[in-house]
C-alpha cells in the first residue's frame, strides 16, 4: 500500500547551465509542492501504514527549511554565494544545482535518512519511502525513486555536503536534528503530536 502526504514551500535559487537564460542567469522563485510517498505491506495498531500526524514533525520541518529560503549550488560563483548569504538569512547551500530533478533526490535522500533513524512505537513494520515528487510548477515536476536518489550517473549527493543556515536549524524543534541524522542516531517520533 502506498501513502501519500503533501507539503509546501517557497523558494529561490538560480539554475546554471540550463537552456533557458531565465532561469540560469536570473534568481526567480517558485511555490513548490512535495509529494512523499511512503509504502509498507503492513498496517500499524492503528490499521495505517504510517500515521500522517508522524510526518509534522521532522519531515515537515526538514522539507520547511527550503520554505522562504534560497537555496544555492556550492559550485556556483563564489562571490554569488557569499553575496547572497550576506543579505539573506535563510539559506541553503546544496552539493548540486537546485532543479526539481535535484530537489526530488535531494529530499528522498532526506525523508530516507529519517526513516532510517526512526525508532517506530506502534507496531510499523517495513515502512519504505516509495518516492518523491516535486512540483516545481503546476505543471511541471521530477519524481525521484531510490534508485535516482542514490545514482553516481546522476551526480552523488552526501548528506554532510548540503549545509543549512543559522536561521533555518534555530526553528527546528531539535536543533541538533541534522546532526543526529548525519551520525545515524536514532530519534523517536513521538505518538502524540
Amino acid at each position: 500500500m502506498i501513502i501519500r502526504k503533501l507539503f509546501k514551500f517557497e523558494n529561490a535559487h538560480i539554475v546554471r547551465g540550463c537552456t533557458t537564460r531565465r532561469c540560469s542567469e536570473n534568481i526567480h522563485g517558485h511555490s513548490y509542492q512535495v509529494e512523499v510517498l511512503l509504502e509498507s505491506n503492513y498496517l500499524d495498531d492503528g490499521q495505517m501504514v504510517y500515521d500522517f500526524g508522524l510526518t509534522k514533525l521532522y519531515i515537515k520541518e526538514l522539507i520547511d527549511s527550503f520554505d522562504h529560503a534560497i537555496t544555492l549550488w556550492s559550485k556556483d560563483d563564489p562571490s554569488y554565494i557569499a553575496s547572497m548569504k550576506s543579505f539573506s538569512s535563510r539559506w541553503v547551500e546544496l552539493p548540486v544545482s537546485p532543479s526539481a530533478e535535484q530537489f526530488s533526490r535531494v529530499i528522498y535522500l532526506i525523508v530516507e535518512r529519517i526513516l532510517e533513524c526512526t525508532r517506530m512505537q506502534n507496531g510499523e513494520r517495513d515502512v519504505k519511502l516509495q518516492s518523491i515528487i516535486v512540483h516545481e510548477t503546476q505543471s511541471g515536476y521530477a519524481q525521484s525513486f531510490r534508485e535516482d536518489a542514490h545514482s553516481q550517473m546522476m551526480g552523488v549527493i552526501l548528506l554532510d555536503e548540503i549545509v543549512f543556515s543559522d536561521q533555518v536549524t534555530a526553528e527546528w524543534s531539535d536543533i541538533k536534528i541534522w546532526e543526529k541524522l548525519l551520525q545515524h542516531k536514532v530519534i523517536i517520533n513521538p505518538l502524540k503530536i
